[in-house]
């Protein structure tokens, strides 16, 4: 699933929602982790990149 993702700092960036239990709500507060995106082959190159899942705690939230 993807989702615009307001950044407490001020701006909105795209991203994919992971880790969900249930239907995101509009407003729920999300923290950035980073993921596996792809592997290039079997012993190639492992591509990371950044997801939001939803908050484990209240310290480096965005909402």
């Amino acid at each position: 699933m993807v989702a615009l993702v307001k950044l407490d700092e001020g701006p909105l960036v795209t991203a994919q929602l992971t880790d969900l239990d249930g239907a995101p709500e509009i407003g729920m507060r999300v923290e950035m982790v980073t993921r596996k995106l792809r592997a290039e082959g079997e012993e190639g190159m492992i591509v990371y990149g950044y997801k939001f899942r939803p908050c484990l705690s209240k310290a480096g939230c965005a909402g």
